[in-house]
C-alpha cells in the first residue's frame, strides 16, 4: 500500500518529508520492526514510542507516524495522537475488515469471557461459524485451540490483521469480541463497525487507570455510543445494544445507545426483555425459568452461580437480536461445561473451585454462588490475594466481602508485580474486622498458601480459589513463573486430569 493512500482518510497535522512510498507493514515496537513497515510513535503510561524512532528506522522502518517533528529523514506523519490514530491506520491498511464482518463486541467488569463463548456456541448451534476474540486469546470454533493475544482486546494491527484473516483465510462472516474499557479509552477498537454491543456490568475496577467510576463508564459507554444506524436497512437488521437491567448503570448505557439502534435488556430484579425467575442452584449445575416475549422456557445449566444465570441471560438475548431462535439458543447453553478458570471445579472433596474473580463484585458474586452449594454442616472457605500495580482501593473492600460470605479466608499474593506482597496483603486486612488467626490465615505465597488448604479444608467444604483462573503464570517484580491454580490445587489434593 502507498503511504499516500493509507492516510487519505487520517486526521493529521503535517506532512514532513513526504515520499509516496510503499508500505509494507506496521509497528509499534522498535524490536519487531521489519524492513517496510511504518513505525507508530506511541505515547503511553510507561514509556514514549519516540524515544525509539531511531531504532525502529535502523530496522527497516521507511515511514514514521509522530506527536512532534523528529530529526530523520524519513517521512514522517503529525497527528495529535498516535495512541488514537493508529487504528485508523490499521483499519485502513487492513481495508476495513469488519464491514464485511457481523461483529458483537461485549463489555463490562466482569463475565465477557463467558458471554462470549456463550455466544460462539449459540451460532454453531444455529449451524453459523463464528470466531473468537478476547482474554484467553482467540480462536475460530469452539472446539478449536486458543491462540495468543497479549491483552483482553489487542492492539489496533493486530486485531485487524486477525479480522482480516478470519474473513479473508478462514472464511468465517461473525466475530464475537471482549472489549475492555482500556481498549475503548485506548482507541484500539477504532476502526471497527459493531452490529451488535452487549453489556454484562459494570462494577469497580481498573480504577487505577480510569480514577473515577464516571470515567469508566464513559470509557465503556463508547461501544454503545459508536453503534450507527445503518441507512437502507429494515429495522430488524440494525445493529444492536444489549443491556443488564439490573445493573446500577443500566439506565445510562441505554440513554447512550444513538436513535435507531435496537435494544434490548435482561435481568433477574427488573422488568426486561429476557428475564430469569425461579431460579435454583445445586452441585450440578443452576435450574430457572427464562420468560420472553411471554413465553416460558425451562433452562438447566452444567454451570453454576447467579453471575452463570446472568451470562446465560446475556447470550441468550444477543442471539434473539440476531435473528437465532431461542430454542436453538437455550440448547447450545445447556450443553456448555463452563469456562476455563470461571467457576471451574477441579476437586471433589473438598469440592474445589477456581475462578477468575478479581474485583469486589466478582468475588462476591462467586462466593455467593458457593454459599448456595455449601452443606450446612460444611465450611465455605475462600483463598484469594489482590494483584499489584493496580486499583489499590478495591483491596480492603475485598477483605471484608471475604470475611462476610466465608467461614475462613486465606489471604495471599495473586500477581503482586512491582509491589511488595506482604504491603498488598496489609491493605486487604485493613477491610478485615476481625483478624483472628483460627477464621483468617496470611501466607504470602500463594503455593505454599494452597498446599494449606489440606489441612484447613475437611472433605465436605467448599473451597474457593480466586483471582488468577484460567492464568498459567505469576507475575513477580522481577520474572514470571509458571504457576496455575487449578495444577497446584490438584496436586495438593491428589486429582489426576483425565
Amino acid at each position: 500500500m502507498k503511504l499516500e493512500e493509507l492516510i487519505e482518510h487520517l486526521d493529521y497535522k503535517d506532512l514532513i518529508n513526504f515520499k509516496n512510498i510503499d508500505i509494507t507493514g506496521i509497528s509499534y515496537n522498535s524490536k519487531t520492526t521489519k524492513a517496510g513497515d511504518v513505525f507508530i510513535c506511541l505515547t503511553g503510561e510507561y514509556t514514549d514510542g519516540h524515544k525509539y524512532a531511531k531504532d525502529a528506522i535502523q530496522n527497516g522502518a521507511v515511514a514514521l507516524v509522530v506527536e512532534h517533528l523528529l530529526e530523520v529523514k524519513v517521512p514522517q506523519v503529525v497527528v495529535n495522537s498516535t495512541r488514537h490514530r493508529i487504528a485508523d491506520i490499521a483499519d485502513a491498511f487492513y481495508s476495513s475488515p469488519s464491514k464485511g464482518i457481523n461483529l458483537i463486541g461485549v463489555t463490562g467488569t466482569n463475565g465477557k469471557t463467558t458471554v462470549t463463548h456463550l455466544i460462539q456456541k449459540i451460532m454453531e448451534e444455529d449451524s453459523q461459524k463464528c470466531a473468537l476474540i478476547g482474554t484467553l486469546g482467540y480462536k475460530l470454533s469452539s472446539s478449536g485451540e486458543y491462540r495468543d493475544a497479549k491483552h483482553t482486546t489487542p492492539q489496533a494491527p493486530e486485531l485487524q490483521a486477525t479480522l482480516r484473516m478470519i474473513k479473508d483465510v478462514e472464511k468465517i462472516d461473525n466475530v464475537v469480541m471482549e472489549v475492555s474499557s482500556h481498549a475503548l479509552e485506548q482507541n484500539r477498537v477504532g476502526g471497527c463497525i459493531f452490529n451488535g454491543a452487549i453489556l454484562t456490568n459494570l462494577t469497580q475496577d481498573h480504577l487505577d487507570y480510569h480514577i473515577t467510576m464516571d470515567n469508566y463508564f464513559a470509557a465503556k459507554a463508547l461501544l454503545f455510543t459508536g453503534l450507527k444506524h445503518v441507512e437502507g436497512v429494515s429495522e430488524s437488521e440494525q445493529p444492536f445494544a444489549v443491556i443488564n437491567a439490573d445493573d446500577e448503570y443500566s439506565s445510562r448505557f441505554l440513554n447512550a445507545v444513538p436513535e435507531g439502534i435496537r435494544k434490548f435488556t435482561y435481568g433477574v430484579k427488573n422488568n426486561a426483555d429476557v428475564i430469569a425467575k425461579d431460579i435454583s442452584f445445586s452441585i450440578n449445575g443452576a435450574e430457572f425459568t427464562l420468560v420472553e416475549n411471554g413465553n416460558s422456557h425451562k433452562v438447566n445449566l452444567h454451570m453454576n452461580g447467579m453471575f452463570s444465570v446472568y451470562n446465560v441471560l446475556a447470550a441468550v438475548t444477543g442471539a434473539i437480536a440476531m435473528g437465532i431462535e431461542i430454542t436453538v439458543a437455550l440448547k447450545a447453553l445447556e450443553n456448555v461445561k463452563g469456562v476455563a478458570g470461571r467457576f471451574e471445579v477441579v476437586a471433589h472433596k473438598p469440592l474445589v473451585i477456581v475462578d477468575y474473580a478479581h474485583t469486589p463484585d466478582g468475588l462476591e458474586n462467586v462466593l455467593k454462588s458457593a454459599r448456595e452449594i455449601t452443606p450446612k454442616d460444611a465450611k465455605l472457605i475462600c483463598l484469594f490475594g489482590c494483584g499489584g500495580d493496580r486499583d489499590a482501593t478495591k483491596r480492603p473492600k475485598m477483605g471484608a466481602i471475604a470475611e462476610k460470605l466465608a467461614d475462613k479466608i486465606i489471604i495471599t499474593s495473586d500477581n503482586p508485580r512491582s509491589e511488595d506482597p506482604q504491603m498488598i496483603i496489609t491493605d486487604i486486612i485493613a477491610g478485615v474486622k476481625s483478624v483472628n488467626t483460627e477464621n483468617v490465615i496470611v501466607e504470602a505465597d500463594r503455593g505454599i498458601a494452597i498446599s494449606l488448604l489440606k489441612t484447613v479444608a475437611n472433605n465436605n467444604d467448599v473451597v474457593v480459589i480466586a483471582g488468577k483462573g484460567h492464568e498459567n503464570y505469576q507475575i513477580l517484580k522481577n520474572e514470571t513463573i509458571h504457576f496455575d491454580d487449578r495444577e497446584e490445587a490438584r496436586k495438593v489434593f491428589e486429582v489426576s486430569v483425565i
